[in-house]
This record gives C-alpha cells, structure tokens and sequence, in this order.
C-alpha cells in the first residue's frame, strides 16, 4: 500500500513525474500514488514541491511533512505528522 501508518502520522510513497503543466494527482497503483508536478528535477526543487503538495492537499504545515528516501529518484517516501493513513487516502484521492 502506498500509504501506511508511521509513529505518530503516515508515510506515503509517491511516484514523481517533474516538469509536468499543472500539480495534480494521476492515479494510485499498489505501490505508489503517482503525482505529476510543475518543478524540474534539479537541485532539490522536485522535492520541495512534493513536500508543499502534500502539505496543501493534507491541509497541514510543510513542517509536517518530511522526505524520508529517494532524494534523488522518482520514487520518494515522506512522513506526514499527525495525518492518519485513513484520512490522507481520502484527501489524496478526492
């Protein structure tokens, strides 16, 4: 599952298609929820904008979400505080 219960809120796992037109999400697969952002894959800013996507679409502060893997791949792990799985699935996918 691409959203799982971690300490004391989730951990999601996307996959990130960079240099996209518009911030949306594409579609949940088993592994991963697939996200498309505007930001080019250079110099972290795929990563900053990954983190204030789910921060805005989680309704939390960007303090609240923090890249645990993949800095440098498409496929990247953040935690997210005090969101619980339950809730983030319906949000991420409404």
């Amino acid at each position: 599952m691409w959203c799982n219960e971690w300490k004391t809120g989730c951990v999601i796992t996307l996959k990130v298609t960079p240099k996209a037109s518009r911030n949306t999400v594409l579609g949940a697969e088993d592994s991963w929820l697939r996200v498309a952002l505007t930001a080019p894959p250079v110099d972290g800013k795929a990563n900053e904008a990954a983190r204030r996507f789910l921060a805005e679409m989680l309704n939390v502060s960007k303090s609240s979400v923090t890249l645990l893997a993949g800095q440098t791949a498409r496929l990247k792990r953040f935690a997210v505080a005090d969101v619980s799985p339950d809730v983030a699935i319906d949000k991420l996918l409404s």
